[in-house]
């Protein structure tokens, strides 16, 4: 019996091959695939024919590299955070909308972001787009003498720098708004620790309820961007008597942490304990998370720092270096009026040892 034979794998079709399947010069072929004159309109329909039946698409990457600029722009991102992911969808349209192809370079496990922007800049790429990049301000400022650096979703000031960002204060006045107009009177923050965009939420946790007078039956608890991080501060909540009866979290990807651990314990979420994310993620919209949170205009961030990249490649006058975008409150099945509505608590009633006070 004969062994079967190995198949080999298809070789991508060429220019060549179009050109000898037609019977023309590759040169005729190239200016019908880059759509410019020189090729009658027969030509013209026998290689575009020939070269949807040979399976043939034009390298996109090549054809950048051959011009004097590359309309590259490299985008760094965790490959971890749900939102990152969201904004580089926006991004990539975006990009198309402006004529210019997006390079991707991701944080990982063993690979830093100063790994990620090095694959970047070797690839050509005229500007770079960093999504919520932990790296000090110095070496930000660095690569700004290199070419436009914009950085989304972080406060950054340094004049070299532009920066697209949620008004992050502004989402958690949203949030607690949305509580007290339930009736939560007791709330708690779970933060973000060095996060980019925590110290701005946190400060408008702050804010917030001491506009509603609620700020001595109201504690932000230590936290983070991760979902053990909120499973942790969570088994913390639990702990806390009086226990608070709603809890805005830094981000969605924490919270989906806090609601893993308040199910196991059988606390429920709305009845015993309202639950706001910060993100709008996909992780939010999930049918099983389904979660309450801030929304971050995805769309109009990744506009904005596409064409503020475009701008500066372009020399045009841009003025200030800051965009700031408006965040809005997605309400879903995670918040709802507490089961019993409190009497407002007095300083005595709301001191707890294991919460972190406003202060």
């Amino acid at each position: 019996m004969a062994e079967p034979t190995r198949s080999t794998p298809r070789r991508r079709p060429t220019l060549a091959d179009v050109a000898a399947h037609v019977g023309v010069s590759t040169t005729l072929v190239s200016l019908v695939m880059r759509d410019v004159p020189g090729a009658s309109p027969v030509n013209r329909e026998r290689i575009r024919r020939a070269a949807e039946e040979l399976g043939y698409h034009p390298d996109s990457r090549a054809q950048l590299l051959r011009r004097s600029r590359s309309r590259l722009i490299g985008v760094v991102f965790r490959v971890q955070d749900p939102f990152d992911g969201d904004l580089v969808g926006g991004l990539y349209g975006a990009a198309g909308d402006a004529d210019y192809e997006l390079a991707l370079s991701a944080v990982a496990p063993g690979r830093d972001e100063r790994r990620a922007v090095a694959s970047l800049l070797q690839d050509r790429c005229e500007a770079l787009i960093l999504l919520a990049p932990h790296s000090p301000t110095s070496f930000l400022a660095e690569l700004a003498g290199r070419m436009p650096i914009v950085v989304v979703a972080r406060s950054v000031r340094h004049r070299a720098l532009d920066v697209v960002r949620t008004d992050n204060a502004a989402g958690l006045h949203l949030a607690v708004d949305h509580l007290v107009a339930l009736g939560h009177s007791r709330t708690v923050h779970i933060d973000g620790g060095r996060a980019p965009g925590a110290a701005e939420r946190r400060r408008g946790y702050h804010e917030a309820v001491r506009r509603h007078g609620l700020t001595d039956s109201s504690h932000v608890l230590p936290g983070g961007p991760t979902e053990d991080d909120g499973a942790a501060a969570a088994r913390a909540f639990l702990d806390l008597h009086p226990r608070p009866t709603a809890v805005t979290v830094f981000n969605d990807r924490c919270a989906t942490g806090v609601l893993d651990v308040l199910s196991k314990a059988g606390v429920s979420v709305p009845g015993q304990v309202s639950v706001v994310g910060f993100d709008d993620s996909r992780l939010a919209r999930l049918s099983h998370v389904d979660l309450t949170t801030v929304a971050q205009n995805i769309g109009q961030m990744s506009h904005l720092a596409v064409t503020r990249a475009k701008d500066r490649l372009d020399g045009t006058d841009v003025g200030e270096r800051e965009l700031v975008v408006s965040p809005h409150l997605v309400v879903r099945s995670t918040t709802a009026p507490p089961t019993t509505t409190p009497s407002r608590p007095t300083a005595t009633t709301a001191s707890s040892p294991e919460a972190a006070s406003l202060g």
